[in-house]
């Protein structure tokens, strides 16, 4: 009796054996546990560090509304001089369409990516990178680390903090 074809198209299940499973509950407790859920957040925030500057990691949170629901969102690092820097190792497409959403909903808050690994593609198959997507809304982008320029660039003409200001956020999640 042989596997019908469409079976075989079905992704594989990912078996999980007792030592796998014990080695990501440790590695998200030790991430949990210094505040970060991956390298590439903790090397960036040791750059900022290095850099002189407070790391401020997901202390903010900008409202957004994907039709008809208000959300939250909470950037990775703000910058001293209020560029918003998200790092990525996958660029999921929800990630995607919530920085759409983001975009349109605040186009002057600065947002920024920086990706393991830019040049892996949305997804299988396709021509458009992580950073083509970005080059295509006009997102700026980085690999691996936060480049320096970006922590001495003056920023952006209004701080997030003045955009997004406490009280405003309340109001709209009251709503």
């Amino acid at each position: 009796m042989g596997v019908s074809r469409a079976n075989m198209r079905g992704r594989p299940k990912r078996r999980m054996n007792h030592y796998t499973e014990k080695l990501d509950k440790v590695t998200m407790k030790n991430g949990m546990r210094l505040g970060f859920r991956s390298g590439l957040e903790k090397t960036n925030a040791k750059l900022i560090e290095q850099a002189g500057q407070g790391v401020r990691f997901e202390e903010l949170k900008i409202p957004y509304i994907v039709p008809e629901t208000l959300r939250t969102y909470t950037p990775d690092f703000v910058l001293d001089n209020g560029i918003i820097v998200e790092t990525k190792g996958k660029f999921e497409p929800s990630d995607r369409a919530k920085h759409l959403f983001i975009l349109q909903q605040h186009p002057e808050l600065d947002i920024r990516f920086v990706f393991s690994r830019p040049q892996d593609k949305i997804r299988k198959g396709s021509p458009t990178s992580y950073a083509m997507w970005c080059d295509k809304y006009g997102f700026k982008w980085a690999a691996r680390v936060i480049p320096a320029a970006w922590l001495k660039e003056k920023g952006p003409k209004k701080r997030p903090d003045a955009v997004l200001p406490g009280s405003q956020i309340k109001e709209m999640l009251k709503k």
